[in-house]
């Protein structure tokens, strides 16, 4: 039984497996500190609830932060990405034109440009 607060410092060396077991450990204590409370502990027994609560928020947090990072190195190199991966910014951002879509000109286009080019004009300038 640990007691002591955890630090999100010594949680993102560790591995999967041992922060799993670190996170069931926490909450079985959590459980008996819980049940102690009920039948009428003391009042320290609020202050440890309280860490635990803490350290096990930090613990998960450490498990899904890895677990996305790895989630973003498989779909690196790959065509779709999940949606919560993808980047947030605003509705109206999201349905913008790309930039090579928005620099594409249709033919009707491109045949006016070609044969209708915009004027270039010399003035002379009068000292």
């Amino acid at each position: 039984m640990s007691t002591t607060k955890i630090k999100a410092g010594q949680l993102w060396g560790k591995n999967k497996d041992d922060l799993k077991k670190q996170l069931v450990d926490l909450k079985q204590e959590l459980a008996q500190l819980r049940t102690q409370k009920v039948a009428g502990g003391a009042n320290s027994k609020l202050t440890k609830i309280h860490d635990l609560r803490k350290s096990i928020a930090r613990v998960l947090t450490v498990i899904n932060a890895t677990q996305r990072s790895q989630l973003r190195l498989f779909y690196k190199n790959k065509k779709y990405l999940p949606l919560d991966l993808r980047p947030k910014k605003t509705r109206a951002m999201r349905r913008r034109l790309s930039k090579h879509e928005a620099s594409i000109l249709s033919d009707k286009q491109k045949k006016r440009q070609m044969h209708f080019p915009q004027r270039k004009y010399a003035v002379k300038a009068v000292a």
